[in-house]
């Protein structure tokens, strides 16, 4: 299955900038560490001397608003990362190399918001990439949320090319 990785669109950026989906303004700091936070902006982690914002983000209210529907008790609202001012974006919509992570959790959501299901990945191999198209192959399936398992944190999107 051919699929594509997407971030957060930058018209919600903006928005998450100002005021994020709790109501909050951005907490913002200077990146330190050489590791770096996951930015769900550009798809990588943030480099020393960045300025990056901590936000509260609910992917399936935005998705569900644009879409019409109702995500109910599906919604969740939780921390990303983000750069404190506009970037670039992501260099390929490709799965994102530096957000690879050893553990992550893959949840599919049907056209009308309600979740299908999962899968637990624990390892650091192109598995990620085989189960998101997986998943895909469901026609019922209309995207694949991608999030670390040790914090829930959203990570990025899959959706069909």
């Amino acid at each position: 299955m051919t699929f594509h990785v997407s971030p957060i669109e930058p018209a919600v950026l903006d928005v998450l900038r100002k005021l994020d989906d709790a109501g909050r303004e951005p907490s913002i700091r200077i990146e330190d560490d050489e590791y770096g936070e996951p930015l769900r902006c550009c798809l990588r982690r943030g480099r020393p001397g960045e300025r990056i914002a901590l936000v509260s983000y609910a992917p399936l209210r935005r998705w569900a608003r644009d879409t019409g529907i109702d995500p109910g008790a599906y919604e969740e609202v939780g921390p990303v990362f983000i750069h404190a001012e506009t970037c670039d974006g992501p260099d390929s919509p490709a799965w994102p190399e530096e957000l690879r992570g050893t553990r992550r959790v893959l949840r599919s959501y049907a056209s009308d918001g309600r979740i299908l299901g999962g899968c637990l990945l624990d390892g650091t191999t192109h598995l990620s990439e085989r189960t998101a198209g997986d998943l895909l192959l469901d026609p019922d399936v209309a995207l694949v949320h991608v999030r670390a398992v040790e914090f829930g944190c959203f990570l990025f999107e899959a959706r069909r090319a």
